[in-house]
């Protein structure tokens, strides 16, 4: 699946719940789902900066030259959302991820639904994850 299908799949899956409340709890439990990032990556170097939780952002691209996302966070809403940003983009390719343009965001309404802090913390992880998009489609 492209990035655009994926993005469009979460705002389909976004669209079967009626208010926000079930909303959050669906992120929850997106975050739930998360594969526990390695303790190794759990450093300064990984860390996200711009977000008032701790959030741990590892990238490394495979065999087919495809940027793949681990990560990780201490909030469980933040864990979701994070969540939400490594299904969009892991697995492409880095060129991809950087041009990527990320609406689900506003399909799906976060940007009026969560906290400033929150919001900030959302755009300082796409920021990361374009930024090793960059980085690594210099390597490969």
């Amino acid at each position: 699946m492209t990035i655009n299908e994926i993005q469009d799949k979460i705002v389909a899956d976004f669209e079967l719940f009626d208010d926000w409340d079930d909303r959050y709890a669906y992120i929850i439990e997106l975050g739930k789902k998360l594969a526990p990032l390695e303790e190794r990556y759990k450093t300064d170097d990984h860390k996200v900066r711009g977000c008032q939780s701790n959030v741990w952002l590892h990238a490394f691209t495979d065999k087919q030259h495809r940027l793949i996302f681990e990560a990780e966070s201490d909030a469980v809403i933040v864990k979701g959302l994070v969540s939400l940003l490594v299904k969009a983009l892991s697995g492409h390719p880095a060129e991809e991820v950087a041009k990527a343009d990320l609406y689900f965001m506003d399909k799906i309404g976060l940007q009026q639904h969560l906290s400033m802090t929150r919001a900030n913390g959302l755009a300082s992880m796409v920021k990361q994850m374009k930024n090793y998009a960059l980085a690594l489609q210099k390597v490969n």
